[in-house]
């Protein structure tokens, strides 16, 4: 998902320079909503595996017994 924003942040840029226009400083902050949207999508999948891992774990140790 990150990745489709990134394409159409960087085809949005793309486009206004063809145009021949400097991208505003709103484009600029745009790439940085970007940027945070993308950490915070890396940090639900890191939190969705430590839970997973959790979950592994308490399952490994179900069937240890």
């Amino acid at each position: 998902m990150k990745k489709i924003a990134l394409v159409f942040a960087s085809a949005s840029l793309m486009a206004l320079a063809a145009c021949g226009e400097k991208p505003a400083e709103e484009a600029n902050n745009a790439n940085a909503v970007v940027e945070n949207v993308a950490d915070a999508a890396n940090a639900v999948e890191n939190a969705s595996n430590a839970v997973e891992n959790a979950s592994n774990a308490v399952e490994n140790a179900a069937n240890a017994q």
